[in-house]
């Protein structure tokens, strides 16, 4: 993922700038104060024991051979420790495959429909590059941002000198006086999304600003999925 961000003010002056993954807060502890835990991955059913296998064996309805021989478990294999393993693919017949599947994008209408398919596409990075993200303008309430879009991850800009401190300082202390996020974005009107590495997701771009006294926070909140209402269908009855 790229570590820096090229970046236009509300001015139209532009610098490029360090980003970072904010923290993530501590986690609960699992297990006894003051002990260590460790985990382990053990066999629950050899392939030879798992139901497809004995439907093969004793049919469809093999019930009673449970009650009566217990043919779904194997005693000299259940319960060993895993240790390393390896990633396979198998097709739908749970053959294994000796060559990695072939990757096609899917595309889907809003009410889940399946639209399109088509190869991938490469798409290259655009956050670092000679055209910078743009600050679009487009200021909305802190609110509506939070209620209308789901935020994959937050990213944190941090200045690297004087100049750029300024530069962000100023962002920040004026998005927090008018309580709103602006939208940024890539293109030469900021319409287009945010892509941080070679072939990765494209976000939209909400910058949010806070600051405390000479000290500041900028944070670039990315979404891909907005929430929309659902249409309402009203059902049409006939009249006898």
């Amino acid at each position: 993922m790229a570590n820096a961000l090229h970046l236009t003010n509300a001015k139209g002056r532009d610098a490029t700038i360090g980003i970072t993954t904010l923290k993530s807060p501590p986690q609960a502890a699992i297990g006894i104060l003051g002990e260590s835990i460790s985990f382990r991955r053990y066999i629950a059913a050899p392939e030879s024991c798992i139901d497809v296998e004995l439907q093969k064996r004793l049919g469809e309805d093999y019930s009673a051979a449970l009650t009566e021989s217990d043919p779904e478990i194997d005693m000299e294999t259940i319960g060993q420790a895993i240790a390393d393993t390896s990633v396979v693919y198998i097709d739908s017949a749970g053959e294994l495959m000796y060559a990695e599947p072939r990757v096609i994008d899917i595309i889907y209408s809003p009410d889940g429909i399946e639209k399109e398919r088509r190869e991938p596409t490469e798409v290259a990075a655009n956050v670092n590059v000679e055209s910078p993200v743009r600050w679009t303008g487009k200021k909305l309430p802190i609110l509506d941002v939070v209620r209308k879009y789901f935020f994959r991850r937050t990213l944190q800009l941090r200045h690297g000198d004087g100049l750029t401190f300024d530069f962000l300082y100023e962002m920040a202390r004026e998005l927090e006086q008018d309580q709103v996020m602006v939208l940024v974005g890539t293109g030469e009107k900021g319409a287009g999304p945010l892509v941080f590495q070679a072939n990765g997701r494209g976000y939209r771009g909400f910058l949010e600003g806070r600051t405390d006294g000479k000290r500041y926070m900028l944070l670039l909140h990315l979404s891909d999925m907005e929430f929309k209402m659902p249409v309402r269908k009203v059902m049409e009855t006939a009249n006898d």
